[in-house]
């Protein structure tokens, strides 16, 4: 870093700007209280405001009545002004309320400004470890030598007998209850760590959208080469090396086995002694919880962002279509004034005029027009009054509370059969809701209508009796790890 580089970041980054501001420790305490402690990715203004209105109620109880006179709402407004930029401040769609976010830069503010606090512990040895153990994966993963990866299994394997030897012969090597205590500080910051990035993440793919706007906006070719360039961009995060690691750590991360084994290893941990010690924050037992929530908004993000994207590119496409239209309409509008005094000579050409050549047996045979034969004979029935409470008897399933049944049974699994849903979530409404579980199947990009094999439904219907479907086994899956193959089947 260099004195122009230092000055352009003293001037226009955030987190500097937050460090220098007057206000500084009311809007680092405040934002940390709000949003890093508890780990809340969005707040409502109002929710924010009243917040924000209890916490200066209790400063000016210690600094005077003088301290922060201004209204929350006027605070708020300032932080998420472009001369401040620690707040972002949008609205949801649907909603006329806004809402409000940190930035990464506020996060990455705060989280200098927390390393800067008195720690009655630090550790070194486990990072050291984590040093050596990643240049081992990556000499080891990237070696192409077959004799020189085969020694390295050998190696360990021969690790591995000795360790198995000395536990046989009763002796086992623990760790000490410093360097316990100094892993356990690695995994606590380095958890901590991650939500962090989800924020940075999510703020890319923002600046990404945005920089695609920008192109459509100054946009003056055609609209294929346009529709390339996005769907390219598009394509480019999804490829970058932080798209491929965060795909596969949201891969790892949704896999029941993964989640089942961080629980266990987790609970195990702070089991330990020294650990206790620590007095350890209790929520860490479930923090692969807040990795999910944080990852389901950079998801939910990203779906926002494409469907708003498609949105502007159907509203460009009006326009250049009615600018179309308005075009025609002038050209009709200028025949219409020149129709009685047509201007002379020659008002248009065109060059290269080519016969239009159409053979004879290029016509297609005479066929005869269909006569349907109609019969407008009129039966009368027997005069007896027909019931009309079929009319009424009507059976609605709704589809977004089966969708909401698959997407449950998919959070700790990447496939689920329908027979195995059913059995979890029975049928209410019998055939009916069968029929709409299939056309939910058809639907979802991630299902599999696997004709090959059968499966047997069953349920109780209104009547108490048991009823029975034998039809093709059904298989819901993630959008992300299956593609939509369907293939037909019935009921029996």
């Amino acid at each position: 870093m260099d004195y122009r580089q230092l000055q352009s970041l003293r001037e226009t980054h955030p987190a500097w700007r937050l460090m220098t501001a007057c206000n500084a420790a009311l809007i680092a305490s405040f934002l940390q209280r709000a949003f890093v402690t508890p780990n809340v990715r969005t707040m409502s203004e109002s929710a924010l405001a009243s917040k924000l209105e209890d916490y200066l109620f209790h400063l000016r109880r210690m600094e005077g009545d003088d301290a922060y006179p201004r209204e929350a709402t006027i605070y708020l407004e300032d932080w998420a002004s472009d001369r401040s930029g620690w707040l972002r401040r949008y609205y949801a769609s649907g909603s006329d309320e806004p809402l409000y976010d940190l930035t990464p830069s506020t996060e990455l503010a705060l989280s200098w400004l927390q390393s800067l606090g008195p720690r009655t512990f630090i550790g070194t040895e486990s990072r050291l470890i984590t040093i050596f153990e990643l240049l081992r994966q990556l000499v080891e993963g990237t070696e192409t030598d077959v004799k020189a990866r085969i020694e390295t299994l050998l190696r360990q394997r021969a690790d591995i007998d000795a360790e198995i030897a000395r536990l046989r012969e009763g002796r086992i090597d623990i760790l000490s209850p410093a360097s316990v205590r100094d892993r356990f500080a690695e995994v606590v910051a380095t958890a901590k760590s991650l939500l962090a990035d989800f924020r940075a993440v999510e703020h890319n793919f923002r600046l990404l959208d945005r920089e695609v706007r920008e192109r459509i906006a100054v946009a003056d070719g055609g609209k294929g080469d346009l529709l390339a360039e996005i769907f390219e961009a598009r394509d480019a995060i999804s490829e970058s090396d932080q798209g491929r690691s965060f795909t596969a750590f949201w891969d790892l991360l949704m896999s029941e086995a993964r989640q089942e084994e961080l629980e266990a290893l987790l609970a195990k941990v702070f089991e330990l002694d020294a650990v206790q010690k620590l007095h350890p924050d209790s929520r860490i037992l479930k923090i692969h919880y807040d990795w999910i929530a944080a990852g389901e908004v950079t998801q939910s993000t990203v779906a926002q962002l494409s469907g708003e994207l498609r949105r502007y590119i159907d509203d460009k496409v009006w326009l250049e279509n009615r600018r179309i239209m308005e075009i025609l309409r002038g050209i009709e509008q200028s025949a219409l004034l020149i129709r009685k005094t047509p201007p002379l000579g020659s008002v248009a050409g065109i060059d290269e005029l080519q016969p239009r050549i159409a053979l004879g047996i290029d016509r297609p045979l005479f066929t005869p027009p269909l006569r349907p034969d109609i019969d407008d004979t009129v039966s009368l029935g027997d005069g007896a009054e027909i019931t009309a409470d079929g009319l009424f008897d009507r059976v609605y399933v709704d589809k977004t509370r089966l969708r909401d049944s698959i997407r449950r049974a998919l959070q700790r699994r990447d496939q689920i059969s329908l027979h195995e849903i059913v059995a979890a979530y029975p049928l209410e409404q019998g055939l009916a809701e069968l029929v709409a579980y299939l056309s939910i199947a058809t639907e979802e990009p991630g299902a599999i209508i696997d004709e090959e094999a059968k499966e047997s439904i069953s349920w109780t219907d209104r009547e108490g009796l048991i009823r029975e479907a034998t039809m093709p086994r059904v298989i819901f899956g993630r959008a992300s790890s299956h593609g939509n193959s369907v293939v037909s089947g019935g009921l029996s």
